[in-house]
């Protein structure tokens, strides 16, 4: 028997890895309460992935188990120990706004339960990988010092700036506002680093983008290109917060990062840390995914601007892929954001 132990198994990332793993022959432990649904009401629930997991995947074994609750994952840990053959991490508060105001909450889900899985793999399966599912929000509101520029539809770098081709992992972090649930993250995250460098397991800290997928069970608050998508389309309207609309984000299907997953599980190293995203091959600005959905849907969508910005939302971000590219250069990225939401549109 070898076990993929997927945290957050009915997520975005979570379901897609429970695919992946499943497909290569691991049989799965997914750990999930869906406190998505806490979160965000019924439209961030994932209880119809569960079905769907429950119903096509035979070797699929489902633990509505809380990752703050050590002594639960304890249980977990100790029966299947010797057969953990790979954990993927991707339970997680994820939204800024929440994350602010229930900061004990967020902490606790992506800080503490992050720390309970790290010390009971070194307690209970220490040679197996060990993969975090972080955020580009550990930068905090740094990328906005960039030197953007305006252009009519998005936000820009001139061709000849450093971080033209996109933001790498030497980017500070410090001297910045990072959001609550990006503190929480980049705890996460270095604690990640923290057992692999110090202690010796096979961590790694995947730094993401926008991640999305027929699987994104978008909300108001999470999940910016699927709610876009799903919102849009029924309802012909979206309300834009800051930045014009003109704020960058690059998107990574959570294929493409299940296959990044692949290849770490492979060749794993210890402590590492990689900024992963849709880079310039798949990028886009809120004002120019509204316009790919209404071309694709033959639709007018109705936009209203809200001036107030998100705190410590990026006005330009795109991801520079190249560490890990050079690491692993087997991985290629498949979808670019014209075919990631014409996917989702198709999945509605």
């Amino acid at each position: 028997m070898s076990i993929a132990l997927i945290t957050g198994s009915n997520g975005l990332v979570g379901s897609e890895s429970v695919n992946f793993f499943s497909k290569k022959g691991f049989d799965i432990i997914g750990i999930d309460n869906n406190l998505r649904e806490f979160f965000f009401g019924k439209d961030g629930s994932t209880s119809w992935i569960k079905k769907k997991i429950k119903k096509e995947i035979k070797q699929y074994s489902h633990y509505n188990v809380d990752i703050r609750s050590y002594q639960s994952l304890e249980k977990i840990f100790k029966k299947y120990k010797k057969h953990i053959s790979i954990i993927i991490h991707c339970a997680a508060q994820p939204s800024h706004d929440y994350g602010k105001n229930f900061p004990i909450l967020d902490f606790n889900v992506n800080a503490t339960g992050t720390l309970n899985l790290l010390e009971l793999t070194k307690i209970y399966c220490p040679n197996v990988p060990f993969i975090f599912m972080s955020t580009n929000k550990v930068y905090g509101d740094n990328p906005n010092k960039l030197k953007i520029i305006e252009k009519k539809n998005r936000y820009e770098l001139k061709y000849n700036d450093r971080y033209y081709k996109g933001i790498d992992e030497t980017f500070s972090i410090d001297n910045c506002t990072h959001s609550f649930f990006g503190v929480s993250k980049t705890y996460a995250d270095l604690i990640v680093q923290e057992y692999g460098k110090n202690i010796g397991l096979k961590t790694v800290s995947f730094r993401g983008g926008c991640i999305t997928g027929p699987n994104h069970s978008g909300a108001r608050l999470h999940g910016f290109l699927s709610y876009l998508v799903k919102l849009t389309t029924s309802k012909k309207k979206y309300s834009i917060i800051g930045y014009k609309g003109k704020q960058v984000r690059d998107n990574l299907h959570s294929s493409d990062l299940v296959n990044c997953f692949w290849e770490f599980y492979k060749k794993p190293k210890k402590g590492e840390v990689y900024n992963i995203g849709g880079g310039r091959f798949s990028s886009c600005s809120i004002l120019e995914a509204l316009n790919e959905v209404e071309a694709l849907g033959k639709i007018d969508i109705k936009k209203k601007f809200i001036k107030e910005n998100r705190v410590g939302d990026h006005i330009w971000y795109i991801t520079n892929n190249d560490k890990f590219k050079k690491h692993y250069p087997n991985w290629k990225q498949k979808y670019n954001t014209k075919k990631i939401i014409s996917e989702l549109m198709e999945n509605l």
